[in-house]
């Protein structure tokens, strides 16, 4: 009798044990998620400042610079100045859309927290049969 309570205690503080440390990995792992959550948060909100800096910047440069050439080329042919034009900023635009594209299909949102639960996940399929 005093053996079974002896392994059901043994057996009873080893669950605790368990319980304790998933609860603290677990707790790691939302401390790891809320700071890459943040860290994302951040890079996202300071990429948008920028791209609306560039943005804006870049379209009045575009804009001041197109009507510097258009002037200056009126009279020899507008409609060879005003077609030039709208192919150098179709092709423009076409590459940086390709660069877009790129950048879009190489995101990664919480890589750090991912591989973290897969290393926990191979650990606990090795612990477990």
């Amino acid at each position: 009798m005093e053996d079974s309570k002896a392994g059901f205690r043994h057996l009873a503080t080893l669950f605790e044990r368990t319980a304790r440390r998933m609860l603290a990995i677990g707790a790691n792992r939302l401390d790891l998620l809320a700071a890459e959550v943040q860290e994302e948060r951040e890079r996202l909100l300071r990429a948008i400042y920028l791209a609306l800096g560039v943005a804006v910047l870049g379209l009045l440069a575009g804009m001041t610079l197109t009507a510097s050439i258009v002037v200056c080329l009126w009279g020899r042919s507008p409609l060879a100045v005003l077609v030039g034009l709208t192919l150098v900023y179709g092709a423009a635009a076409a590459v940086l859309c390709r660069r877009l594209t790129s950048c879009l299909r190489d995101w990664q949102t919480f890589p750090d927290s991912l591989d973290q639960l897969r290393k926990d996940r191979c650990g606990l399929e090795k612990l477990l049969p």
